[in-house]
């Protein structure tokens, strides 16, 4: 019997859950759970998403997590793939850790989203010496809110969650939304969450926050980065060989994957002779050329406001 489709949506706002097999804890050690905070860090820059609130417990974990249009599954499947690889690697195994496919739900309200929060921030609360003091969790994004810790990873939005309390002053946001989420500490799990708002059959976009189309013309994009870097216009005829320019050739391929929407094997088809391995790694490459700055920086950041 086929598995029901995930429901979806390009300016959605999701609450996931990724929990391990019976058999393993999805995180061993701190160290873990430091390695999977870096990978996020480094797909929600990858991708141009956003995360809201996270916290990372022994056998699951749960986001709060913005797309900003970037497709969810997508993300979770180069996120998850990725702690996978050092898992197995680290521990010396094979096979699955995560139980299944992760869950992912659609928030569409502002209620919904304050609930949502509050329910990752008090997951901590089964837990002896956290209980009553869920926002000393190191691993959960509560005490970046309440400013007693330092955002480390650079992770965490805080401008969405404190634009739906309407209060500008610092002190005044800490304490309303302690209070709210000290209040919410009764809900149990998810089921809870879901009864409380169940999906309705639209999904109601939510103000304050920054979509960008990933559906730029791949022929479009093309064409804009040949004019700024080739003067001879033979993009097309670049992406054909494999071990000629290297950098224009991840440039295009990152950006075709993060402002097009397209998958691997559909970025396969432009950029010739190549595996979807490959594609992957010329990805990886096309995005580090980004962070490292310059001419390659600044044509993203141009191509990125024709997709908001």
């Amino acid at each position: 019997m086929p598995r029901k489709a995930r429901i979806k949506s390009s300016e959605a706002i999701y609450h996931i859950m990724c929990r391990s097999s019976s058999e393993v804890q999805l995180f061993n050690d701190d160290e873990d759970k430091e390695y999977y905070l870096g990978l996020l860090k480094r797909y929600k820059e990858k991708y141009k998403c956003a995360i809201y609130a996270y916290c990372l417990m022994d056998n699951h974990c749960h986001l709060h997590f913005d797309g900003r249009g970037f497709d969810v599954s997508k993300f979770m499947h180069s996120l998850n793939t990725a702690y996978v690889r050092y898992y197995n690697k680290k521990y010396n195994r094979h096979g699955h850790l995560f139980q299944g496919r992760f869950e992912s739900r659609i928030i569409d309200s502002e209620q919904y989203n304050l609930a949502v929060s509050a329910y990752i921030h008090n997951n901590p609360k089964d837990i002896g010496k956290y209980s009553g003091k869920e926002h000393f969790y190191p691993y959960s994004s509560y005490g970046i809110y309440l400013g007693i810790r330092e955002d480390r990873h650079g992770l965490i939005d805080q401008n969405f969650i404190r634009s739906l309390f309407g209060v500008k002053n610092n002190s005044a946001f800490v304490k309303r939304y302690a209070e709210f989420v000290r209040c919410q500490r009764d809900i149990s799990n998810m089921n809870e969450i879901i009864k409380m708002y169940p999906d309705g059959k639209q999904y109601e976009y939510i103000s304050g926050k920054q979509i960008i189309l990933r559906n730029l013309q791949p022929s479009k994009v093309l064409t804009c980065i040949s004019n700024r870097l080739i003067s001879s216009g033979k993009s097309i005829e670049l992406l054909k060989f494999k071990y000629r320019e290297q950098s224009y050739r991840a440039f295009c391929a990152y950006v075709m994957r993060v402002l097009c929407g397209m998958s691997y094997k559909e970025i396969c088809n432009t950029i010739y002779n190549i595996t979807i391995s490959a594609c992957a790694r010329l990805c990886d490459q096309g995005f580090e050329l980004v962070c490292a700055g310059g001419e390659y920086a600044q044509i993203f950041r141009e191509l990125e406001i024709m997709a908001v």
